[in-house]
């Protein structure tokens, strides 16, 4: 008998088919076929299939899962070239480690997801990333750039207009201009706890353009704002609780909501810096204001929160290079053309809209504060800038800690605009980035409005000098 084929029956001896929580019942209908000889039949293609020519394993077809030899989804994509790929006798794509053993068979994923009882995306896989990381903090505020001059902040003299498709300075735009979001806003009762479940949701709204703001794994305001916004462009429901709907919604844009990345040598370099001091003397003395370590980069580049891409990577040295981490498998990002966005103030959110009035895109936002309210009304955008500078002059902005002159701070992620500067007409005013973003839709700003590096980001490369921004209270 094969070397492989022995292990395998005998670990089938000790499966208890009948056990209310075993992952295969769960995982399909409780027929025989589904039980014992589907199971049997991926372990023994895989069998049959390990001993053909093998070849790098590149890509996951999208429209297929990956099934281990217990008869499991693989819960994430292995790295290109980690494994090796052979086929079986029925044809399909074999995963191989390099040590030989048998990693997952490619199986059709309307196989899968789309019988009744099909598996549930396991909750305890991933742990909870540290409690605390969705508390509020509304002392937590960040400032424009200013121009040259003094200004004095206050409303604009033009209102919003209450009928925009009759409104001669918003245009022609094929007739029509959405008004307004209509809905409420959601109920928010927050959790302490991170879970594979609501960060699958967290992607998928991640994926269609309706950004969560960091991806930690927990239901909170930024997540059910996102999924208004998703379900009133669409016209459909989702609910956040039906992990099955949301995976076959994934299985059919992107795949796993996880997969795995090998930190380069490049992602180890750096350049990274010690600290970021909170003195703006201080930051001014610095070269640059870049990324303090690796997770703090790689967070940003998978837009997660910090905290919790450690959490799901216990006892890894993200430092290595070579090392592999588990890392959510967000999409490649919305584009198109923005020629209005609308900046709710009370929302804390910020919404994107076409030439053809359709919601292209949402973002969480923190939006002026009390003491530096945003403005009232519609401005343009004049300009746009990538990876800027700070102009910090207590005369026209803010106080900052004892600093009473203008001060030039360098450019970085970890800047008080982040990595992008969308500036309006209304001077000293302008959507920008933050240095953290998992504070951004909780925290207040000092009048601009303030989105994650990522969002202001993509929200920048769809903007041209001349769309209208429209601050709604």
């Amino acid at each position: 008998m094969h070397r492989q084929v022995m292990p395998i029956l005998d670990a089938m001896k000790h499966l208890d088919f009948n056990r209310k929580d075993h992952p295969v019942k769960s995982f399909w209908p409780v027929q025989s076929f589904w039980k014992t000889g589907f199971i049997v039949a991926v372990l023994l293609s895989s069998v049959s299939g390990s001993a053909l020519a093998r070849s790098p394993y590149y890509n996951q077809r999208p429209e297929t899962v990956l099934i281990t030899p217990s008869g499991e989804v693989l819960q994430y994509v292995p790295e290109r070239g980690s494994v090796m790929i052979s086929r079986d006798r029925m044809g399909r794509t074999v995963l191989i480690d390099s040590f030989g053993n048998v990693v997952a068979t490619e199986m059709p994923a309307d196989v899968v997801y789309g019988r009744p009882n099909r598996a549930r995306y396991p909750n305890d896989y991933y742990p909870p990333a540290p409690s605390g990381g969705g508390s509020d903090d509304d002392n937590f505020a960040t400032g424009g750039i200013p121009d040259e001059g003094s200004v004095e902040r206050g409303s604009l003299e033009q209102p919003y207009p209450q009928n925009a498709s009759n409104d001669p300075s918003m245009g022609d735009m094929h007739g029509t201009v959405p008004r307004k979001p209509s809905y409420s806003t959601p109920s928010f009762s927050g959790s302490s706890k991170a879970t594979p479940e609501i960060t699958a949701l967290q992607v998928f709204l991640d994926r269609e353009g309706f950004s969560p703001g960091a991806i930690d794994g927990r239901m909170g305001q930024n997540v059910e704002k996102a999924l208004q916004a998703w379900e009133q462009k669409t016209g459909e429901t989702l609910d956040p609780k039906n992990t099955e709907a949301i995976m076959d919604r994934l299985q059919l844009d992107g795949g796993l909501p996880f997969k795995t990345y090998t930190v380069t040598a490049a992602d180890a370099a750096g350049p990274y810096v010690a600290e970021i001091p909170t003195d703006y003397s201080q930051k001014a003395a610095m070269q640059s204001l870049g990324y303090t370590s690796t997770t703090e980069m790689l967070a940003e580049k998978f837009h997660m929160d910090e905290d919790y891409l450690k959490a799901i990577n216990p006892g890894v040295d993200f430092t290595v290079p070579g090392s592999t981490v588990k890392v959510v498998n967000v999409g490649s990002g919305q584009s198109g053309k923005v020629a209005r966005i609308v900046a709710d103030k009370g929302r804390k959110q910020v919404f994107a809209y076409g030439q053809d009035g359709q919601l292209i895109a949402a973002y969480p936002a923190s939006i002026g504060s009390s003491d530096t309210p945003s403005p009232s009304g519609t401005v343009t955008v004049q300009r746009v800038a990538f990876n800027p500078g700070y102009t910090y002059n207590p005369k026209i902005n803010f106080q900052q800690a004892g600093n009473d002159k203008v001060l030039n701070i360098p450019p970085g992620p970890n800047g008080p605009v982040g990595t992008v500067w969308i500036a309006l007409s209304k001077p000293t005013y302008g959507i920008h980035g933050t240095p953290d973003p998992s504070k951004i839709g909780r925290t207040q700003s000092h009048g601009c409005v303030r989105l994650t590096n990522w969002d202001a980001t993509e929200l920048a490369k769809m903007v041209q000098p001349g769309v209208t921004v429209e601050f709604v209270d």
